[in-house]
């Protein structure tokens, strides 16, 4: 049986929050007002990536990218089966900061050569036409500016996945896997 928030359980973990109880889908995605799920753990950024990437290697961590569209079905369902997930969220949430981008959104980006611009045309710079879509970066932004956008991302995530192969992906960036592998070999050699 596949794993869905359907109405009956948001509005139940919904008022088991409001009352107080916190172990009640305290990590519910949460629907915001432009139609995106977002995960409460989620890194609230100034788009600024080379910040991000610094802050997110300050703290151990890798950075992650995720691209989402209102209405897209698959990136409900990385929310509401991966994400629900207790093990898969906390082994992402322990290793990686995650910014959440609209395809098609205004919110102004500082991508890592100084340029600035919409989430839409930071999108369109690195190739991004599908969602989900998840880039994952360096460790550090350092040389980043002199590469073409693609040659920045150290990995890429396109559509959905189920729950043990999205995990996997996580971990071929977490183990630095790239260094000495494609991630197609990565999958194959985990299965």
């Amino acid at each position: 049986m596949r794993d869905m928030l359907n109405r009956r359980s948001f509005l139940a973990g919904a008022a088991a929050l409001a009352a107080g109880s916190r172990s009640v889908q305290a990590d519910a995605p949460i629907l915001t007002d432009d139609g995106l799920y977002k995960q409460p753990w989620f890194l609230d950024s100034f788009l600024e990536l080379s910040a991000d990437v610094e802050e997110a290697a300050a703290r151990g961590k890798r950075l992650a990218v995720m691209w989402e569209l209102k209405g897209c079905p698959a990136c409900r369902d990385t929310h509401v089966i991966n994400f629900a997930r207790p093990e898969l969220a906390a082994f992402i949430r322990e290793r990686f900061d995650i910014v959440q981008m609209n395809i098609v959104g205004d919110r102004e980006a500082t991508d890592f050569d100084g340029e600035r611009l919409s989430e839409k045309r930071l999108a369109q710079k690195y190739g991004v036409r599908f969602t989900p879509t998840i880039q994952f970066f360096p460790v550090s932004p350092e040389g980043l500016y002199a590469k073409k956008p693609r040659d920045r991302e150290v990995a890429r995530l396109q559509g959905y996945l189920k729950p043990d192969e999205f995990t996997k992906v996580f971990a071929f960036v977490a183990e630095r896997a790239y260094e000495r592998s494609t991630l197609a070999d990565y999958l194959k050699a985990g299965s």
